[in-house]
């Protein structure tokens, strides 16, 4: 039997991505091995969001080609997209394919074994216009299926790559997301994270249907518990979408909002769509449709020309928001984006000191918004059993509003709905006791 390795680099589109092509190379008769073995094909799916991303890349190519030289080594996604030239020089690399025409990858991978003749299969992503169906049946991850209903991004912020390896945003056929939907309900998964590029920018080349229109559709699939969405915009939450996450007993209480700096001058320097003043009247309106929402976000943090000051208003601005979790990224230079070109760069020390600023305040509101919880009841999917638990005998899973949840329990209650109450709070973990189970919309008390 042939046999497939894969190495994933980068966000969560780029697994779904890495998933839709194994279901590819099973289809053809492949096995699944471990990529630090020796394989026949290995397939290197890469990241470019960074300098870092891309030179990450190159290592594993060259790892791949190392391990087995008489291997296919294919490489795709985002760094394949935006420098096909640059990874066809690495001696060794066999097929170059970029975020589209994927399904025709076993094709060129027969054509190689035959011919052995390196392919650069990557074209100009700026003009298509049509989302690449891809199908994942199922995933390694028993509990929690990621669906990406959109692919691209048409902001063009200035620190950001991705418009150009990505493409524009395109939306994905809300039947077939409908179709996968059913599949995954049957096949056992209880919660879906819609996922893309931009998310929230489903259904902008559509007719007349966004993503509030997506939510109502899937508010209708039976056995299905949670829908959550992986990120969204502030500007794309409306009317329609804040009565979805009011009315929908299937919405997480949790939203991903980017933020990404916290002072109007450094947002238009940044190219975002947004003031401060209007984002901050966004997450009133999203608190009022959903009371106790846990909301997240992305921070950058000394992007060019960001004063002391400015920083400080902005950590005084995050502070007021009260996210329940903020991810904090120092600025980093991408080559080729309008930001790595700006004056005024700031010195890594400062920026390094804000990073840690920000990340202390972070977990002072995780803290403060998990304490919130203690002594109520919280829905938890159970994922796994904790690592270091006596013979499995304790159960960890998100709750649907994000809190990371360890709790009394056996494996059998993997995939099932759990109610549990919140005994204690901390940063990144809590602990509480099992109330009841939901199995397969039977309720049992425990």
């Amino acid at each position: 039997m042939p046999s497939v390795a894969f190495y994933t680099l980068g966000c969560k589109v780029n697994f779904y991505d890495t998933e839709a092509i194994w279901q590819l190379f099973k289809n053809e008769g492949y096995e699944q091995v471990d990529f630090e073995g020796p394989a026949d094909v290995y397939l290197i799916n890469t990241c470019t969001v960074t300098n870092t991303g891309d030179k990450k890349s190159r290592q594993m190519i060259r790892r791949a080609v190392r391990r087995n030289p008489e291997a296919i080594v294919a490489v795709t996604g985002c760094y394949a997209q935006t420098s096909p030239g640059e990874i066809l020089d690495i001696p060794g690399v066999d097929l170059v394919i970029g975020n589209q025409d994927r399904e025709h990858i076993m094709t060129h991978v027969k054509n190689i074994q035959e011919s052995r003749v390196p392919v650069n299969a990557v074209r100009n992503i700026m003009k298509t216009r049509e989302f690449e169906e891809l199908d994942v049946p199922g995933f390694a991850d028993r509990t929690r299926a990621f669906m990406k209903i959109q692919d691209g991004c048409n902001n063009f912020c200035t620190f950001c790559i991705i418009p150009w390896s990505r493409g524009l945003s395109r939306s994905r056929d809300p039947k077939s997301i409908v179709a996968q939907a059913h599949q995954l309900v049957e096949a056992g998964y209880k919660e879906f994270v819609l996922t893309g590029i931009h998310t929230g920018g489903y259904g902008d080349d559509l007719d007349n249907y966004r993503l509030a229109d997506l939510l109502w559709e899937l508010d209708k699939v039976d056995g299905l518990e949670r829908v959550r969405i992986s990120s969204i915009e502030a500007s794309q939450i409306d009317g329609k979408l804040l009565e979805v996450l009011n009315r929908s007993s299937k919405m997480c209480r949790h939203l991903h909002i980017p933020l990404q700096a916290g002072h109007n001058e450094v947002l238009k320097a940044m190219r975002r769509k947004y003031t401060t003043e209007e984002y901050y009247a966004k997450m009133e309106l999203i608190r009022q449709a959903m009371p106790d929402v846990g909301i997240t976000t992305d921070v950058i943090v000394g992007f060019p020309g960001e004063t002391e000051e400015m920083f400080r208003a902005g950590y005084d601005f995050m502070k007021a928001v009260n996210y329940s979790e903020m991810h904090v990224f120092p600025y980093s230079k991408r080559t080729g984006t309008p930001a790595a070109r700006m004056l005024n760069q700031v010195d890594e020390e400062i920026k390094n000191a804000r990073v840690q600023q920000l990340i202390d305040l972070s977990e002072e509101m995780q803290l403060a918004y998990a304490r919130k919880f203690v002594g109520k009841t919280v829905s938890v999917i159970a994922e796994r059993s904790a690592k270091d638990a006596p013979e499995r005998s304790t159960q960890h899973g998100f709750s649907d509003n994000y809190l990371q949840v360890f709790f009394g329990g056996d494996d059998s209650l993997q995939g099932e709905l759990c109610q549990v109450k919140i005994t204690e709070a901390g940063v990144n973990e809590c602990r509480g006791e099992l109330v009841s189970v939901s199995r397969s919309g039977l309720s049992q008390i425990v």
